[in-house]
């Protein structure tokens, strides 16, 4: 059967853009990804984010082989422990995570810069940079042209809006699609890892990731970042195929990524003395951290004033507004520009990955002449909107400054509730098992064939 010839837009160079552009692409499909970032290492990338085994497989099934490879030698460390703590750093739980089974079927932990890297690597083609979308229009004869600020424009026969939380092509195709802020705001930082540093943790803190929850909902998360290079190059007692992949691979050029711990502190916005995403200044947040713990821990403590100024950035939460299903054109949306959700186990990240393996399975569907395309865009869509928002539903329980846990008196009296309880589950090994069972099971490490 001959091919059907098709040509596919994709607005943002995101983490489920760029995979879908590489599933795309080694499928033959003419794609072109416009990003408005100006360069290759423009934009906040942000810090760690944890990759699923639902993430790797959507990876693994859209990357080049080597290139899959090369993001699995780039990975940090994998946390060997899920650990819950108060805020004077006594372990309330601690799970024991598997050890990684193999290199798809594994929790993962990347920094944002360097996944962002590795999915750029072989798309310079394809990738066009310094191109703000302005809008699109879907003309008579079924293409699509996308419009840039600087005057420029492109056809194809399918948009892809993958721009992430503000994303101009959802306020065009869905314009009563909507945000809803959470009342939560968060001030995350970093600090390189070194002997002094590293002290300031404990074993199983250092070697996991960490949650703290606190009176007045004040909640922190930390996860310290190993990597196989560093300022040095290519670190001694590096396997010899990782030390290969990482010698050659171009993407270490543009990446700034170093060792490091990363914290992510976060309270109702009613919480702090001023609103944190009006302040640009780095020691000033630092402060204001600092301000708000007096009572914890002097190793958390120091972890915040020990923090790069330069690292603090704040993050407004908010998360999407389920919508119902659509009438299906040639234009569609993917990841954040569709269902974003609090931030939490890299969940947002995975859920774009599943995005994106899914839609490119459903265009080499009518590449290869099996379905029309309208029809395969609304297979993707009915089945992307259902367990979108169903993460999104989910992971809102888990921050919203509505909860029970921000009220003055019944919130300390739920939190000491939670804590008795995971006392209870991590003096039982029993059910500290199945507990990290479930765990890995909402990751997915035991499903093979969900995509």
């Amino acid at each position: 059967m001959s091919k059907v010839p098709l040509k596919v837009i994709i607005i943002g160079a995101g983490t489920g853009g760029l995979c879908l552009a590489h599933g795309l692409k080694r499928a033959g499909l003419a794609v072109g990804v416009y990003e408005r970032d100006r360069t290759r290492t423009g934009g906040l990338q942000g810090y760690r984010v944890g990759i699923s085994p639902d993430g790797s497989r959507a990876l693994k099934k859209c990357l080049p082989p080597e290139l899959f490879d090369i993001f699995v030698a780039t990975c940090a460390r994998a946390p060997r422990y899920f650990n819950m703590l108060t805020e004077r750093q006594t372990e309330v739980l601690s799970l024991e995570l598997s050890p990684d089974k193999d290199s798809v079927n594994s929790e993962k932990s990347v920094s944002r810069m360097t996944l962002r890297q590795v999915l750029l690597t072989g798309l310079e083609d394809i990738v066009r940079f310094d191109k703000k979308f302005v809008r699109y229009e879907q003309r008579p004869d079924g293409k699509v042209t996308a419009f840039f600020e600087d005057g420029t424009s492109a056809d194809g026969d399918l948009l892809i809006g993958a721009d992430g939380t503000n994303s101009p092509v959802r306020r065009q195709l869905l314009p009563h699609a909507k945000l809803e802020d959470t009342g939560i705001v968060s001030i995350g930082g970093k600090l390189p890892v070194n002997e002094r540093t590293k002290a300031l943790l404990p074993h199983k803190v250092f070697h996991g990731v960490t949650m703290v929850m606190a009176p007045k909902a004040y909640g922190l998360i930390l996860h310290a970042m190993e990597f196989k290079w560093d300022r040095n190059g290519i670190k001694h007692g590096i396997g010899g195929n990782d030390a290969e992949l990482l010698s050659r691979w171009p993407g270490l050029l543009y990446d700034n990524t170093r060792d490091y711990i990363m914290w992510g502190f976060w309270a109702s916005r009613r919480s702090f003395p001023a609103n944190p995403m009006d302040i640009k200044d780095g020691e000033r947040l630092k402060r204001m951290v600092l301000d708000m713990t007096p009572g914890w821990h002097p190793d958390l403590r120091q972890l915040f004033a020990e923090s790069d100024p330069s690292s603090l950035f704040t993050i407004n939460i908010r998360t999407s507004v389920p919508v119902e299903t659509w009438e299906t054109t040639n234009v569609t949306l993917l990841g954040d520009t569709i269902h974003t959700m609090t931030p939490g186990k890299g969940v947002g990240a995975n859920t774009a990955l599943r995005d994106a393996a899914l839609l490119c399975a459903k265009l080499l569907e009518v590449h290869d002449g099996g379905k029309p395309l309208k029809q395969a865009v609304h297979e993707y869509e009915a089945k992307m909107i259902k367990y979108g928002f169903e993460a999104v539903l989910e992971f809102r329980k888990q921050m919203d400054d509505n909860t029970v846990m921000h009220k003055p008196v019944i919130g300390r009296a739920a939190l000491a509730v939670m804590r008795t309880g995971m006392r209870i589950v991590n003096a039982v090994p029993a059910i500290k098992r199945k507990m990290a069972a479930n765990l890995e099971h909402s990751r997915g490490m035991d499903r093979y064939d969900e995509l």
